[in-house]
């Protein structure tokens, strides 16, 4: 009988001590993303033959044996969780690298459309004394400026442009990373037994590598044997088993993204951090050519506008502007105060200053550089809609999983009671048995 006490003793606190260490895993890991919460399942251990000459193996006690390490998790949730993370990954990108777009175009008093609104006025001031070499000066100084806001505005949504791809090759080498993490916990998957602490940890990191992924890229993710995992991007499988993929980002001519699998071109990611990033991209493009496009036609317009003039000595108004195809190529080609053409072809003095109006009309550079600024304003602000909605689900989404496998501390703090009172209570076992034990050899 004692004997078996001390089977049933030493099994019990075996079991118990497990189930401690997954309470202190739970306690030290409850801040740690993508922990699952462990517990230890018990059961009774099989019947073995007994060492004792009065019992035979069908009364034989035998303890306990630890059945399992359970890792508490809801696939479903995980799943959701995954999908809204990359969504909002792909807002967060969008919403922010568009803000960064806003402020490179600067509808302050320092950007273009306030230094056009100043020049303009600058051209009508002088109308009103056409033979003031001060106010020539400034209307100079005040077309100068305007070419300066039109090289820095340029400059910004440029560094936008090297931000960009500076990101995407961030986010890139983070998939990368994280395919050849998920490659490694396939392989020891593989080989982990089911049920053991050592598998509830590689399920654990290869669910943190498939985050790291899924929120910066739209994959496909499908399981197999022994948690096992397998993503496909575009068709094509990017990791299976231990074999890995590799991707490559680049910077097309006009500022884009383009995205490579094994050096073989393949679609642009459609949703994920690198999704936004891609998208970004090509409004930073499009944000740089209606700029390109509007200093173009401003040169142009005033060109012509200043043609229709003559300068004090009776010459036809030269360019004041010159221009290639972008905003960084706009130069003044003006700059003495006699070569203003105020005057009229039929000879006033402010004839030509008070013409100005022609090219400040519907259709002029001052509208078209508000429908520029007006058009990324809205789709900023339904980018910052669409993150906060995208917040609030990816939110409750990890609140939900959070409630199937994330840790409460004030429960684990009374399984940890509950655990250490068992605990105690099978080392009291082992200790009665040897009292029996003892006081049997002093019988003797």
């Amino acid at each position: 009988m004692s004997g078996d006490l001390f089977i049933i003793g030493a099994s019990g606190t075996k079991a118990y001590r497990a189930a401690l260490s997954a309470v202190s895993e739970n306690i030290a890991n409850a801040n740690t993303a993508n922990y699952n919460r462990r517990s230890i399942s018990m059961r009774e251990a099989p019947s073995s033959v007994s060492t004792m000459m009065l019992y035979s193996p069908q009364v034989s006690f035998s303890g306990v044996d630890i059945a399992r390490v359970n890792r508490a998790n809801d696939p479903y949730l995980d799943a959701t969780a995954r999908l809204t993370g990359t969504a909002m990954g792909s807002a967060n990108a969008r919403m922010r690298w568009l803000s960064d777009i806003e402020t490179g175009l600067d509808d302050s008093d320092t950007g273009v459309g306030h230094l056009l609104s100043d020049m303009f006025g600058g051209v009508e001031k002088l109308a009103a004394n056409p033979s003031n070499d001060a106010l020539r000066t400034t209307l100079i100084y005040g077309m100068q400026r305007v070419v300066e806001s039109f090289h820095q505005t340029a400059n910004a949504l440029e560094n936008s442009q090297t931000g960009i791809a500076a990101d995407a090759s961030a986010d890139v080498l983070a998939v990368n990373n994280a395919l050849d993490e998920l490659a490694r916990v396939n392989t020891n998957l593989l080989r982990a037994q089911d049920g053991t602490a050592n598998h509830a940890q590689l399920l654990d990191s290869r669910d943190a590598a498939m985050a790291e992924v899924t929120k910066r890229l739209n994959v496909t993710v499908s399981f197999g044997t022994n948690g096992t995992v397998a993503l496909d991007y575009a068709g094509q499988t990017i990791v299976s088993g231990g074999d890995p993929m590799s991707f490559a980002v680049t910077q097309n001519s006009d500022g884009t993204l383009a995205l490579a699998l094994e050096g073989s071109a393949v679609a642009a990611p459609a949703n994920g951090s690198l999704g936004g990033l891609f998208q970004s991209g090509t409004i930073a493009r499009d944000r740089l050519a209606a700029l390109d496009t509007l200093a173009v036609q401003f040169a142009t317009d005033m060109n012509a506008w200043h043609a229709q003039g003559t300068t004090d000595a009776g010459n036809p108004g030269g360019a004041l502007f010159t221009v290639g195809t972008t905003a960084a190529s706009l130069t003044l080609a003006i700059s003495s105060n006699a070569d203003v053409a105020t005057r009229s072809a039929d000879g006033r003095l402010n004839g030509n200053l008070l013409n100005i109006s022609s090219v400040r009309g519907t259709g002029g550079v001052e509208q078209g550089w508000t429908a520029l600024i007006a058009t990324n304003a809205n789709l900023l602000n339904a980018t910052k809609a669409e993150f906060t909605a995208a917040e609030n689900r990816d939110e409750q989404a990890r609140a939900a999983r959070e409630n199937v496998s994330g840790v409460d501390l004030d429960a684990e703090a009374a399984d940890l009671l509950r655990i250490q009172q068992a605990y105690s209570g099978c080392a009291k076992i082992i200790q009665v048995a040897r009292e029996t034990i003892d006081a049997i050899l002093s019988i003797i």
